[in-house]
């Protein structure tokens, strides 16, 4: 800042100048007017103006060097228009999100990936704006285009080259993966010594099949092609790697492919991997049964041998940990041993593998499972009551199971019409398995530990809903192959940069607490001056402001202090 003297022909007045860019361009602003001459004088008790205008704006830029100058406001007038097509206001929450990308370095993948393909526009402000973008206001390639312009930092690119950049992000999806596990190391640990497995599928509005797009099993029972996700995460929740494949392939065939990826690409090589039952396929488990690597997969009671079934059922037999004592689970308290998880074990051998069979049980389980089977049986009685015509088919978790149809009367001659009822045999045989769990291993630790290690797979399935709920990754709208990969892959990488941060918050907050306040944080310009934030100040703004290192809820962040922070952001 410096002083500035204006004469005219009666007086001679003093203004405070300082040199800004707005819109691009340099230019000089008044930033205070202090006075003329005369008024000074009277003021400052005959001492000269001049020389105390000078000191007040070394104070000014003293304290601006030191990032606590006051700023003065422009005057507004209620009666100018604004500028036609200028925006004024501008999101700030994906400065956190930004922190991270740099973290990770992939503004050095994507100059990498520049480098190899020698292209000319900016694949860095095109990535990490679709990532961004799918944290705040997921939505389409084009959304996402027009919603980068509301960030405090303009978009580098053209909406044509967002579609351009997808299928190179689609060759380089490997390299990308294995780039990101590496930088990660630098940021956090990663447990990698618990892997946990799933798969799950997205469906596309569209009725034809065509390369990846094909008719399959859908979770969620939609009647359209599907792809499928199979997702690796490390012990910690943070996802590690993920592959795309057709909707109609087996979800047990996805499991090898991906884990051979892992151990060649990642390097490596001393893990478990924990699994649900519909992963769990023999060959699935004689491929972890390795000398550095093991398996925890969840086990169905209702498909093992009978005679596997009847121990696992038997009331008799039961352990706690630490405890020598045995327990029959018939005679538990109710209220006593609401808390407690009983267990038993045993080695089996089958198709050649050896492995131990553990079973749980819990009177708080049990209470859970009868709870939902009640809850079903609620609705099935409502269908029976009301509409009876969407008895006709369902799936075998359905409420409707337990919906038995009689068509022939009690002497067994065909009826004129067909009755509804209970079919209360289904609903008995079901409750026998309430309280139970089982999983089979290779190892040979405590039942209690490995059943601590397989409690942790409730994070992969939320990994899944975050996808599908918060972050929109479903219907699919692209249809080329490579454009669905490069898809996915920005959905993988964009929950990889929100359990970081999730890490950083220390889990303090829900999803839908982070991303709100993520999306709402916003700032109003004022040319020349800075920023103003518009939002409210809370717990969680003090808590990220804290874990980040820089804040933004000042009552006014100056030009300088933005340019601070937005260097900060993009330091490792």
């Amino acid at each position: 800042m410096r002083l500035s003297v204006s004469k005219s022909k009666n007086s001679m007045s003093l203004y405070v100048k300082d040199d800004v860019t707005i819109d691009g361009k340099r230019t000089s602003k008044i930033v205070e007017k202090l006075g003329t001459v005369d008024e000074l004088r009277e003021k400052l008790g005959g001492r000269d103006p001049i020389e105390w205008a000078k000191e007040y704006i070394a104070e000014l830029n003293r304290l601006e060097k030191e990032g606590r100058e006051p700023v003065v406001i422009a005057k507004y007038s209620p009666s100018k228009l604004i500028k036609k097509d200028e925006r004024r206001s501008f999101n700030g929450g994906y400065l956190f999100l930004e922190k991270i990308y740099y973290g990770l370095g992939l503004n050095k993948i994507c100059s990498e990936i520049s480098e190899k393909y020698k292209f000319e526009y900016n694949l860095d402000s095109i990535f990490s704006r679709l990532l961004y973008g799918r944290i705040i206001f997921p939505s389409s390639k084009l959304s996402t285009y027009e919603l980068s312009w509301e960030l405090i930092e303009p978009p580098d690119f053209k909406l044509h080259q967002i579609y351009r950049a997808l299928e190179v992000i689609a060759r380089e999806t490997d390299f990308i993966q294995a780039s990101l596990y590496q930088n990660s190391l630098k940021l956090s640990k990663r447990n990698t010594g618990i892997l946990y497995y799933d798969c799950t599928n997205y469906f596309f509005e569209i009725e034809e099949e065509d390369g990846l797009k094909q008719y399959g099993y859908a979770k969620d029972h939609k009647p359209n092609p599907i792809v499928q996700m199979g997702l690796f995460m490390d012990g910690d929740g943070v996802p590690l790697a993920f592959s795309i494949t057709e909707g109609n392939k087996n979800e047990q065939l996805t499991l090898k492919p991906l884990e051979n990826k892992i151990l060649s690409d990642f390097k490596l090589s001393r893990f478990i991997v924990c699994t649900d039952a519909g992963l769990a396929s023999t060959c699935n488990r004689k491929f972890n049964d390795k000398k550095d690597r093991a398996f925890i997969t969840t086990q169905s009671i209702k498909k093992l041998k009978g005679y596997l079934k009847e121990w696992a059922l038997d009331p008799k037999g039961w352990h706690l940990d630490d405890d020598s004592k045995t327990y029959d689970i018939l005679e538990l308290d109710d209220i006593k041993d609401r808390d407690r998880i009983f267990y038993k074990e045993r080695w089996i051998k089958e198709d050649g593998l050896e492995q131990k069979l553990i079973v749980t049980y819990s009177i708080k389980y049990r209470d859970y499972h009868s709870k939902i089977r009640n809850s079903q049986i609620g609705r099935a009685l409502k269908v029976i009551d009301t509409n009876p015509t969407k008895i006709k088919k369902h799936n075998q978790n359905d409420y409707k199971r337990f919906i038995k149809r009689i068509s022939c009367t009690s002497e067994g001659e065909l009826a004129e019409k067909e009755s509804y009822t209970l079919d209360d045999d289904l609903i008995k045989s079901e409750a026998v398995y309430d309280g139970f769990y089982a999983v089979c291993t290779n190892l040979d630790e405590d039942a209690t530990k490995i059943a601590r290690i397989n409690r942790q797979r409730w994070e992969i399935e939320e990994c899944f809903r975050i996808l599908k709920s918060e972050f929109k990754a479903r219907p699919v709208h692209l249809r080329r192959d490579d454009r669905i990969t490069a898809h996915f892959t920005t959905c993988f990488i964009s929950l990889l940069m929100y359990r970081l941060l999730e890490k950083k918050l220390e889990s303090k907050f829900t999803c839908d607490t982070i991303i709100r306040h993520l999306r709402n944080m916003n700032f109003q310009e004022l040319k020349g001056s800075g920023y103003i934030p518009t939002y409210t100040r809370d717990d969680f703004t003090d808590a990220i402001h804290e874990a980040f290192g820089f804040r933004t809820d000042y009552e006014i962040v100056s030009l300088k202090q933005m340019k601070k922070i937005l260097k900060e952001t993009k330091s490792r």
